[in-house]
């Protein structure tokens, strides 16, 4: 028996990174996943994630995805529920980053990062509330949304800005979904990692910023996409319904020092 048996999932920018890390834990606990992305192939390289899970034994379907429209994500959750009957989980893991000061972030780039990062995370909930509202309770919980938030929606994203005020967002937004949807048993909880090493190049690997991420992070090793995964998992099953409204933050005890 896996802990999520019988459960129908999206994951969205579920071909990369902890999306993919996500997705594949998901199938290997027993779900159902729907991949949503805007491009199918992996960024770290490999194979893609669903010939990934299908090569597991387990089911998975990609889906074409630009989160940042809300007529995608409506067609995304609506072909889901036209195909399996429900949406038992919704994880809206989709990000961008600018990697720019404030005074080097133009409008466009400020506005591009909102709309996936904000506007992609709010359609995803709307959608999803929208489809657990007309179900009937399993294990008490109508529905379970689980947002990707950050470490650096709790503090500042050094030279990043609005990934971080996108993040912060994030985990409010949370919130608020859990205090006004509890009553109707729809569980909303956010996952905020640490440093997590994905596979991607770029900023995310510069020397100086790894060696400071080692020093601050008390756990002997940086995070790795399983470690976001596993956490995500636990949300996602019946053993976290009494959970609503957290930002559980999965950082090797970097926010604690």
């Amino acid at each position: 028996m896996g802990l999520l048996d019988d459960k129908i999932a999206i994951v969205t920018d579920a071909s990369s990174g902890l999306g993919r890390a996500i997705a594949v834990g998901f199938a290997a606990e027993g779900a159902e996943v729907v991949l949503a992305d805007v491009r199918r192939e992996p960024v770290e390289g490999g194979a893609p994630t669903v010939e990934l899970i299908r090569g597991a034994g387990r089911q998975a379907c990609f889906e074409e995805t630009d989160v940042a429209q809300w007529a995608a994500v409506d067609r995304l959750v609506s072909g889901v529920v036209a195909k399996f009957g429900r949406l038992d989980v919704m994880v809206n893991n989709a990000a961008i980053f600018t990697s720019t000061s404030l005074v080097d972030t133009t409008e466009e780039q400020w506005r591009r990062v909102m709309s996936v990062n904000l506007d992609g995370v709010f359609f995803g909930c709307k959608r999803a509330v929208q489809q657990m509202l007309l179900q009937e309770p399993r294990a008490e919980a109508r529905g379970r949304i689980i947002n990707l938030s950050s470490q650096h929606g709790m503090v500042a994203s050094p030279g990043d800005p609005a990934y971080a005020v996108s993040k912060a967002a994030v985990a409010h937004l949370t919130r608020q979904i859990a205090v006004d949807y509890g009553k109707d048993q729809i569980v909303c909880n956010a996952v905020a990692p640490g440093k997590i090493l994905t596979g991607r190049g770029g900023v995310a690997i510069d020397p100086d910023a790894l060696a400071y991420s080692r020093a601050r992070t008390p756990w002997p090793r940086l995070g790795e996409p399983r470690d976001v995964a596993a956490a995500a998992t636990f949300l996602a099953s019946d053993m976290a319904t009494y959970m609503t409204g957290i930002n559980l933050m999965v950082d090797g005890g970097w926010m604690a020092g």
